[in-house]
C-alpha cells in the first residue's frame, strides 16, 4: 500500500506505507491524504522502489489560443 501526501502548490508525493518523508521534500509542508492507495501505476512503483518516493506536480497546464 502507499501513502499519499499533497501540499499547498498542488504537488504530489507518493510513499510506501509508513515510510518517513524524504529530506529533500521535507521543505515543503505535505497533507497527507485521507483515502489508502492499493494500487499505483508501474512508472509510480518502479520510482517508490528506486528512489523511496515519488514526487509530481498537479498543475494542468492552461492551452494558448493561437
Amino acid at each position: 500500500m502507499f501513502d499519499v501526501y499533497r501540499n499547498g502548490k498542488r504537488d504530489l508525493l507518493v510513499l510506501s506505507t509508513g515510510s518517513p518523508i524524504p529530506a529533500a521534500c521535507s521543505s515543503k509542508k505535505w497533507r497527507k491524504s485521507r483515502k489508502r492507495i492499493l494500487k499505483v501505476s508501474d512508472e509510480i512503483r518502479s520510482k517508490v522502489q528506486t528512489q523511496g518516493y515519488y514526487v509530481r506536480n498537479l498543475r494542468i497546464a492552461k492551452e494558448r489560443p493561437i
